[in-house]
């Protein structure tokens, strides 16, 4: 195995500058100290589950945008790619809104800590109201290496997340 990455809380700062735009809770703090790193389950998992820091219960066509509180330092060379877990997505059709996430190795360095951000909607049509409690695992991350052209000449600096390089 690769070891090429490490989990990293943000800054209490910024997780709770992007909770509040998205939940309003007066324990921020309190959820913060208790937020859980991501972890594999099983010696054979390739993916890294991701824990939601809050309760959420979402309908179905229901979209909640989730601050996990996460950073990942990532060596050059790897990226993070994030998906909901396969049961989830499975049960109720859960998604990303970006069907798959790319965290890229210089996220890490940008204005918001690589804060790393995980917006999900329940697509289910059959009605079922998807709850899960803090804690619980919603998302995966796994770390795929990957391969530039002879030619690249790629020289542009990360400032920031979604849009930030172009």
């Amino acid at each position: 195995m690769n070891r090429i990455a490490r989990f990293e809380k943000v800054s209490f700062e910024v997780f709770s500058r992007d909770m509040s735009l998205n939940f309003p809770v007066d324990d921020t703090q309190k959820i913060y100290d208790r937020m859980r790193l991501p972890e594999r389950a099983t010696v054979g998992s390739a993916g890294y589950d991701f824990f939601l820091p809050i309760g959420i219960s979402l309908a179905a066509g229901e979209t909640v945008t989730i601050p996990t509180g996460v950073r990942a330092y990532i060596e050059e060379g790897w990226f993070l790619m994030c998906c909901p877990r396969s049961g989830l997505g499975f049960r109720y059709r859960l998604r990303l809104d970006n069907t798959v996430g790319i965290i890229d190795s210089d996220y890490y360095f940008s204005e918001n800590e690589g804060h790393i951000i995980i917006r999900i909607t329940n697509e289910n049509t059959s009605g079922k109201v998807l709850t899960l409690s803090a804690g619980k695992a919603f998302a995966q991350g796994i770390f795929i290496p990957y391969g530039i052209t002879f030619d690249d000449k790629a020289e542009g600096i990360r400032r920031g997340g979604f849009g930030s390089s172009g």
